[in-house]
């Protein structure tokens, strides 16, 4: 086939073949949802009435929701037809929606949930949607469509979902469950639609032998979190799943570097797998890494205890403290832990291990053992170590403060217990344990209680800390059972944080456009009076209300539209006729075609009726004195109403200050051109003044500054930058990739780096 070129027949019968038959499947499934929501009624207890009440919604409007549904496909291809395909994200972001007022949090839900409609069937039918995209682009005329403006992609089936149940009265669990309904049900025959018009085209000569090309990941689709150096931001070494995170029973991440450099260190490591001593089996690699651990704690324990603890006193009478034993006394310390244990915990520089070693011996006393006449087991003193040192590097590193910090030190005693009945935990990424650590810690970090949403989390972790507290004895089927539960409260949480983060996407937005309305407007006036000296009714007319409205025309209606052109006229008009009145020119009826549009103005900042008519006499008197020469008759504006426009409310922490100017000499091109590649869903470490690092997700892109917007743990806001003043926050080295295996793995990291700090294992 030659070059591309409009083909209408082509395009007439695609048409013809796809909107009808996507808009049947639509109703089709349609048609059994009142039958489903009737029967989720009778499960949802206290919500039972929401879901009936859905059930006669949907009923009642059925043929208005398909409708709804078909218009949308419609004015879609009617956009594509015509050369200016339309924007699903635009459309979806701009719906109902002026630039000024903030999208509710239901309706923030409801647009979260026909994206991730859309991304799986992006997923599921990425082969046939990429050669859709070209087909449909040659025949419409050589356009370059992708899932955003394929006319008939997922992103646009999600924004006529999101159209068909807009004007439903439905309680916000009932609409998404409708939205997930449509999911499931649609996802069969969406597919095989995609198919039949992918071979009718091919059949047709329409790019016979494309093959798909490869298609980008959507933007909102987060991406793993980078693990190497600046340029992995763009194009990460690793693919997801590849340290263990899909569910292997692999080791951890810093593992192999560790154990691989350990066993050149000491050859006679390589290929012996430690002896568990009854305390949990772990063979081959993972055996290999205890071993190396064990060594290595052997190694550094005269640098990191002084003469008087109690792992230097002397063991020539002494015998260790059994299993058994070593359990009672920790099962004591979990119930009720000592002052000086709690005290430990809140303070940064005492050695949880040495206070936790010294309270184990202390308290053997309850047991009838004399301490005087005890010692820990190597193993033991081990296991209280490794515990010990790994909550002291996270309560270190991690931002946990006040009563986050006392929760997760309550979880150190409980973890001893496992690591003398499972070695395992240290080095399974799987282990439940370590599972439910890294949940709790994600929960508190950053947690101050300042909302309801984190007071309720809160809540829950002090919940389940308190459960496992109690119930916790020498089964670790209970880590299991809380970890489960946890994650499904845990995965609410995160939705919440979703929606916040699209809520700070929106506010930003509202911002821009609110900026780049200000400016143009302020250019307008600028470039139409400059330094000209104006009559002063004049001059405050076109500074204050008319430069108010065309900033609110501009934001309502875009650069082209109608009340921005009249508006501008206006002001050309009235500038005319300064320059007529100039000119001495006697009799001319002032202002007389301008009366509709001055009244408008004066409306747009609340004059109205008699209010409107002073001022515009005032105006028609300043004309009349300057071309008669009678300044006696000039008169200034009646005083008008203060009016501002209200701007998005800012994030509610602290931003990241971005103080260097950007310069050419100042900062790398380089990484200025990867943070403008970089994906949405990246984690970055930014650094303060004081050298506080705080964690911040990539969450938007602005299509108008092309400024990157980061949001917090909480998806709160705190960052928004242009890819340049990133790249000098790199050189001034307050900006790094972010490397987060969660909570244990990186408090692990640490400890490799504290015992051995000459072989550093962090990765690079």
């Amino acid at each position: 086939m030659g070059a591309p070129g409009r083909d209408a027949s082509q395009l007439m019968l695609v048409r013809e073949a796809a909107l009808p038959a996507i808009t049947l499947a639509f109703t089709t499934v349609l048609s059994r949802f009142d039958d489903v929501l009737f029967d989720r009624a009778a499960t949802a207890g206290a919500s039972q009435l929401l879901f009936l009440d859905g059930m006669r919604e949907l009923r009642r409007r059925r043929q208005e929701i398909s409708d709804g549904f078909s218009a949308h496909l419609q004015r879609s291809w009617d956009a594509f037809e015509s050369g200016a395909p339309l924007s699903a994200e635009a459309t979806l972001s701009g719906h109902r929606d002026d630039g000024l007022s903030l999208v509710g949090e239901h309706e923030l839900e409801s647009r979260l949930a026909v994206r991730q409609f859309a991304m799986l069937l992006l997923r599921d039918f990425k082969s046939v949607l990429g050669r859709l995209d070209l087909r449909l682009g040659w025949i419409g005329g050589g356009l370059e469509l992708d899932a955003d403006t394929n006319p008939i992609s997922p992103e646009q089936l999600g924004v006529a979902i999101h159209e068909a149940f807009a004007g439903c009265e439905l309680a916000p669990e009932v609409r998404l469950v409708l939205i997930k309904l449509c999911e499931r049900d649609l996802h069969a025959p969406i597919g095989k639609i995609y198919e039949k018009i992918d071979d009718h085209l091919a059949k047709a000569g329409v790019l016979p032998n494309v093959s798909a090309p490869r298609r980008a990941a959507p933007q909102r689709a987060p991406s793993p979190p980078p693990q190497g150096m600046l340029d992995d931001l763009v194009e990460p070494r690793h693919p997801p799943g590849a340290d263990g995170a899909d569910g292997s029973q692999g080791a951890p991440a810093w593992a192999q570097r560790f154990t691989d450099r350990w066993a050149q260190q000491r050859g006679n490591l390589q290929g012996h797998p430690g002896d568990d001593g009854g305390h949990g089996s772990a063979g081959g690699e993972q055996g290999m890494l205890l071993d190396a651990l064990h060594e290595l704690l052997r190694q550094t324990r005269h640098v990191r205890e002084d003469a008087t603890s109690a792992a230097q006193v002397a063991v020539g009478q002494q015998r260790p403290l059994s299993q058994r034993e070593m359990m009672s006394v920790l099962s004591l310390l979990q119930a009720t832990p000592s002052a000086t244990l709690r005290a430990a915990i809140g303070e940064d520089g005492e050695s949880l291990a040495q206070r936790l070693k010294s309270e184990v011996l202390s308290n053997a006393t309850q047991l009838g053992v004399d301490p005087s006449q005890a010692r820990l087991d190597p193993q033991d003193e081990d296991a209280i170590d490794l515990v010990g040192m790994l909550f002291d590097v996270m309560l270190d590193e991690r931002e946990l403060e006040g009563r986050s910090r006392e929760l997760i030190g309550r979880l150190v005693v409980p973890f001893v217990k496992v690591a003398m009945l499972d070695r395992r935990m240290f080095v399974q990424k799987t282990h439940p344990a370590r599972k439910l650590l890294n949940s709790l810690a994600e929960a508190c970090e950053g947690n101050t209680g300042e909302s309801q949403a984190e007071r309720v989390l809160m809540g829950k972790v002090e919940e389940i800390i308190e459960r496992l507290v109690a119930e916790f004895n020498e089964n670790l089927a209970i880590f299991l059972t809380l970890e489960e539960e946890f994650r499904d409260f845990l995965a609410q949480h995160r939705r919440r944080i979703e929606i916040a983060e699209r809520r700070a996407a929106e506010t930003q937005r509202g911002q821009e456009k609110l900026e780049m309305a200000r400016a143009r407007a302020s250019a307008e006036l600028d470039r139409r009076i400059a330094d000209a000296t104006l009559p002063q009714a004049i001059a405050e007319f076109l500074r204050q209300p008319w430069q108010h409205h065309l900033t609110l025309a501009l934001l309502r209606e875009g650069e082209e539209g109608a009340s921005v052109a009249e508006a501008l006229t206006l002001a050309d008009g009235l500038l005319d006729e300064v320059a007529e009145a100039r000119r001495k020119i006697v009799g001319k009826p002032w202002l007389q075609a301008w009366q509709p549009a001055l009244g408008r103005v004066f409306a747009s900042v609340g004059v109205h009726g008699d209010g409107a008519a002073r001022a515009v006499d005032a105006l028609h008197d300043t004309l009349q004195s300057i071309a008669e020469s009678r300044p006696e008759l000039e008169r200034a504006l009646p005083e008008l109403p203060q009016v501002v426009l209200p701007a998005p409310p800012a994030s509610d922490t602290a931003s990241v200050e971005v103080t260097a100017s950007v310069e050419d000499d100042n900062f790398d091109n380089a990484d200025a051109d990867r943070f403008r590649r970089m994906e949405v869903g990246i984690w970055l470490d930014f650094i303060d003044k004081d050298g506080k690092v705080q964690a911040g997700k990539l969450s938007w892109i602005s299509p108008i500054s092309q400024r990157l917007l980061f949001v917090n743990r909480r998806g709160v806001r705190f960052c928004v930058a242009s890819p340049e003043e990133l790249a000098v926050m790199v050189r001034l080295g307050r900006l790094r990739p972010h490397v987060d295996d969660g909570a244990f793995d990186s408090a692990m990291q640490g400890v490799i780096d504290r015992l051995d700090p000459r072989g550093s294992t962090t990765v690079h």
